[in-house]
């Protein structure tokens, strides 16, 4: 997926046609010791366009491929592309923080393979009619599921002045929160929010020019606020990370592409978590059960290469992690919904 700091652009054509996989020749070489099992399960929690998706099915011939996406227009542009593989793949309507549920809903036990590629898709980039680019004037929508009620233009219209600030700052890493907030306030008082190219020139009314230069759009941050809030994006993603975990075999990988910082954080604590030892650090031996259950496969979070970047812009904010099942979780690491 990607971060919404696109240009707006719109290509046309099939999904394999507008999308590009961010890294994925070093995903799927990540996946691919669990994957080369007989029978093996791939999960591919954020299906998108189904790029990662394709080369896992065209690389392992042996691999079921379950494909979980809450955008509908997804999953019918990804079966598309998908449908020669028959029954091979499976797309699935959800959120991902639902995988428990999906594979049980499939008599899966568990999987061998788990892949999270986070953010927003280059299909909700591109559609400017959804509303989650800020380079083209367009409805304030940016749900990521059409069904859902919430909207950007909802958050704008209804939320305090308090809640907005904590919004800003927290999911946007605003500096200038507390003044966008309030001028988003203002404003509502005679123009209800509806078209994100207001909110744009609000944003760049609010932050300082000498503080633009070389920053990009200052409405990016915003923006991403406004879309994980929206989604409840940090929310499920601490949901699925752990449920990604508990649907692994042992042996089993996960891979996860994240963002910007607060995707990374979660992640990082997740996996950091099952890779660490739950002993006391003065017990002379370390009982089994406190033993890790997962080992990391990279080293901290992996970048784009120049390689990467010059053959898809898009990557250069992807931060990688991935780690590998040792064991069962024991009781005491999990929590309390998952016992």
């Amino acid at each position: 997926m990607t971060p919404a700091d696109e240009d707006g652009s719109q290509p046309s054509g099939d999904a394999a046609d507008r999308h590009v996989p961010v890294l994925l020749e070093r995903c799927v070489d990540l996946l691919a010791p669990a994957l080369e099992a007989p029978g093996a399960v791939y999960v591919d929690c954020t299906l998108g366009m189904g790029g990662h998706t394709e080369e896992v099915l065209r690389r392992f011939p042996q691999v079921r491929a379950i494909g979980i996406d809450r955008d509908q227009q997804a999953l019918e542009l990804a079966g598309a592309r998908l449908a020669r593989f028959g029954d091979r793949f499976t797309g699935v309507h959800a959120v991902y923080d639902e995988i428990g549920e999906v594979l049980a809903d499939l008599a899966i036990p568990s999987v061998q393979g788990v892949l999270m590629d986070l953010g927003v898709s280059s299909l909700q980039i591109d559609e400017s009619e959804r509303g989650f680019s800020y380079a083209q004037d367009a409805p304030l929508d940016m749900r990521m599921d059409s069904t859902a009620e919430l909207t950007a233009a909802q958050v704008l219209n209804t939320y305090d002045e308090r809640d907005l600030t904590r919004i800003l700052r927290e999911y946007g890493e605003e500096r200038y929160a507390s003044k966008i907030a309030r001028s988003i306030v203002a404003r509502r008082q005679t123009t209800p929010w509806e078209r994100s190219a207001a909110l744009v020139d609000l944003v760049r009314a609010c932050i300082p020019a000498a503080t633009r230069k070389g920053q990009g759009n200052p409405a990016k941050r915003t923006f991403q606020a406004l879309r994980i809030e929206v989604n409840g994006e940090l929310e499920v993603l601490a949901r699925a990370l752990p449920a990604a975990v508990e649907a692994l075999a042992v042996g089993g990988r996960i891979v996860v592409e994240s963002y910007h910082s607060l995707e990374d954080r979660l992640t990082k604590r997740e996996l950091v978590r099952g890779a660490t030892s739950s002993a006391p650090p003065d017990l002379p031996v370390e009982p089994e059960t406190h033993k890790p259950y997962l080992t990391l496969l990279t080293r901290g979070a992996e970048e784009a290469d120049a390689a990467e970047l010059e053959r898809n812009p898009r990557s250069a904010s992807v931060r990688l992690r991935a780690a590998q099942r040792l064991r069962p979780t024991p009781t005491h690491m999990k929590s309390r919904s998952e016992r």
